[in-house]
């Protein structure tokens, strides 16, 4: 589902697709389907929010999307936080993903300001 004109749905698709092959590791080598099924459910939301976004209606349900998109990808960093730190995630997997989340968290922290400040203008 590569879009050629979306880098931010790019990115969020492709960390998505990572997810759940580490989710399916997991849940098939390690038997850990607690921390994983959470890690799944908001790391693969991350991205469905931003195409949420992308079909808004409004500004303010742009905004809405984006604003969900973010905090899922946060919770997405505890849950991984959680899985490295409970010994269920390699450091260097750990940090790969950790870090894709982050700039995506990133991106959408920018463009909700963006957004919540021109709203007011």
């Amino acid at each position: 589902m590569k879009l050629e004109n979306n880098p931010l749905q790019n990115k969020s698709y492709d960390f998505a697709l990572q997810v759940v092959k580490l989710c399916k590791n997991l849940m098939k080598n390690q038997k850990e389907f607690v921390l994983s099924k959470q890690l799944l459910r908001s790391g693969t939301s991350v991205g469905a929010n931003i195409i949420e976004a992308n079909g808004a209606i409004s500004r303010a349900d742009f905004s809405s999307k984006i604003s969900i998109a973010y905090k899922e990808c946060l919770e997405t960093k505890y849950w991984l936080s959680l899985l490295k730190d409970s010994n269920d995630l390699k450091e260097d997997n750990f940090k790969f993903l950790f870090d894709k989340a982050d700039e995506i968290a990133k991106i959408l922290f920018s463009i909700l300001k963006k957004t919540r400040i021109n709203k007011y203008n």
